[in-house]
């Protein structure tokens, strides 16, 4: 049974009204949400200026995405849901009876929190002592309302005479961001790719969330670990191009050899998509990781292929046999067969080397990114033997033959 269908039938079982269903490892949970604040792989951040505002938005947005395809969960937290006990101190009352408004708040604190007299001292050991009211005093509004407090004049006083108490609701926790509030939207979703969900999420939240003016939100979690990524991708993988041209270059001294060489890269990448396509994987950073690790196999397997077409050339021209046509077709199949053995041998040996990543379990932390990594390389190196074996001697004919009548005439 594979990872997909497992979290699917949990998130099936453990669906819960209010709650985002993640399935991580509790390291990965910890990571992300110390780096983002989310717990699930994306979220919605809503920024407005009013905590109800901002709520209503975050469930407006909960109800839009809830029926979105390849959506797992999606949650939008309360900013204003909290449940709160609120001691509001009368000052003209506390004034009456000799108090102050931190004598009364002393009084609510020591009651319900606890307060610390001092610690216990074993050894090394400090163990700090707190003291509160028990139970009965404490479990319920009206018992707290007949807490006495001592005044000055040596009364005990009810804390209902000296302040006011009542629940009342309020934000759990107030979150600001770029100086305004901010509230969260937690989705959770199955195994396709964060891009292409996001595009269809944002469609959605268009159509059918209404935006009050001054509210407005953004996508974060692993999207923006994505887009950096993708910034990064745009610069390295034209520059690792470069700096392979620039290799191939320095030895063969020649640009179209250079060229032909690189030929293998386009070949090569019919099957690494291919084989991408038949496993189900998503264009990923891990994914391309393998595309340029491929980009450098190519050109090492497209150098081998060219110095035995070349050996084969240079070779029927210190003969005198490169004369025509036909003795040209007959130097590159000869160097191409040349080619076979080290070609196979070459392919084999990646193979070998990547295949057990392949057949690793996917409970194995680290398997899912391992075999992204291999699969493009796995496919691109087979179709990157087979059509350079078939391709590279039809264009080194097609190069080679402009220099026939040059020879000729010589």
């Amino acid at each position: 049974m594979t990872w997909q269908k497992i979290t699917a039938e949990m998130s099936e079982a453990t669906k819960t009204p209010g709650m985002a269903q993640v399935f991580w490892m509790p390291i990965q949970t910890r990571t992300e949400m110390l780096t983002t604040g989310l717990r699930s792989i994306l979220g919605i951040k809503v920024f407005g200026p009013s905590l109800e505002g901002i709520q209503r938005v975050g469930i407006s947005i909960e109800r839009a995405l809830a029926d979105l395809p390849d959506t797992r969960s999606v949650f939008a937290e309360r900013a204003t849901g909290g449940y709160f006990l609120d001691f509001t101190a009368n000052r003209e009352a506390a004034a009456r009876y000799g108090l102050r408004v931190e004598d009364v708040n002393q009084i609510v604190e020591t009651a319900i929190g606890g307060n610390t007299i001092g610690a216990a001292v074993e050894g090394r050991e400090r163990y700090p002592i707190s003291v509160r009211y028990s139970r009965d005093f404490r479990d319920n509004i009206d018992a707290l309302k007949r807490v006495l407090v001592a005044t000055p004049g040596g009364e005990q006083v009810p804390i209902s005479l000296l302040a006011d108490i009542r629940y009342r609701t309020g934000p759990p926790d107030i979150r600001t961001e770029n100086g305004q509030l901010v509230s969260y939207v937690s989705v959770d979703i199955t195994n396709r790719d964060i891009n292409s969900y996001v595009e269809a999420a944002s469609r959605r939240i268009s159509e059918r969330v209404q935006f009050p003016p001054g509210y407005y939100v953004e996508w974060a979690g692993q999207f923006q670990y994505l887009q950096a990524a993708e910034k990064r991708l745009a610069i390295l993988v034209p520059f690792t191009l470069l700096i392979i041209f620039v290799l191939i270059y320095l030895g063969t001294r020649s640009v179209t050899k250079t060229f032909i060489v690189l030929l293998a890269v386009p070949l090569s990448l019919v099957g690494a998509f291919w084989l991408l396509y038949l496993l189900g994987y998503n264009m990923s950073v891990a994914v391309w990781i393998g595309l340029i690790a491929l980009a450098g196999l190519d050109a090492e397997t497209g150098i081998v292929m060219l110095l035995y077409l070349d050996l084969s050339w240079e070779r029927f021209r210190a003969e005198g046999r490169m004369n025509s046509l036909s003795d040209l077709n007959a130097c590159v199949r000869e160097g191409a067969v040349q080619r076979i053995r080290p070609k196979m041998m070459a392919v084999c040996a990646i193979l070998f080397g990547l295949l057990p990543i392949m057949w690793s379990s996917d409970y194995q932390a680290g398997a899912d990114v391992m075999k992204r990594i291999a699969a493009p390389m796995i496919g691109g190196i087979i179709t990157s033997a087979v059509l350079n074996l078939l391709v590279y001697p039809v264009i080194y004919v097609m190069w080679r033959q402009r220099h026939l009548p040059k020879l000729r005439e010589a």
